[in-house]
């Protein structure tokens, strides 16, 4: 390793390189191509002897129909083959999906994303919960309780008369004290 800290340089030229990854992606290409062409003659050689060719020439009506009704089983059997594959594929997929669950619960390194702040107006949030149904602007300051003056300064002055609370423990207490509190509270009111 160099003493700067640096990476060590390679010992393969850039052109090498290039070169070298040239090569590998038309072998990739050429296997590709190999592949497609064994696939498409192992499909032609399949269908060959599951299906071989129909001499309908010469045959009589009668005839006809029975072989219309034995390709037609034939059909029906292979539907339910496939059938069977795509239902025993569809639950692999679940499985798979369900271990890969328990996988990640077992790691237990859950990521969670980070959430934006979005502003939305309350019309806007109506709008997306009920869609067409909302109609027309909702304000919300109208529904809050309007609070009068004279009703503040009413709980001001029940305050004041209030006062420390321990200059009045002996004076309240008993029933006679229960009593001029609740005359007093009557007052009050």
């Amino acid at each position: 390793m160099n003493p700067k800290g640096d990476k060590p340089k390679s010992k393969i030229s850039a052109s090498r390189k290039l070169s070298l990854k040239m090569l590998l992606l038309t072998r990739a290409c050429e296997d590709l191509e190999r592949e497609r062409q064994e696939r498409e003659e192992e499909k032609v050689r399949y269908l060959g002897e599951k299906l071989p060719p129909l001499q309908l020439s010469g045959l009589s009506l009668q005839e006809l129909q029975t072989l219309c009704k034995q390709l037609h089983a034939k059909i029906d059997v292979v539907d339910e083959e496939r059938y069977d594959c795509e239902s025993k594929v569809s639950k692999h997929n679940k499985d798979i999906h369900e271990l890969k669950l328990k996988v990640q619960d077992l790691g237990g390194k859950f990521k969670k994303p980070a959430l934006r702040k979005v502003r939305v107006s309350a019309d806007e949030m109506m709008r997306a919960l009920l869609g067409s149904k909302h109609k027309g602007s909702m304000d919300l300051r109208a529904n809050l309780k309007s609070v009068k003056k004279e009703d503040v300064k009413q709980d001001k002055v029940l305050t004041n008369e209030v006062g420390d609370w321990r200059k009045n423990v002996e004076a309240m207490s008993g029933m006679e004290g229960r009593k001029k509190m609740f005359d007093t509270g009557g007052a009050a009111q």
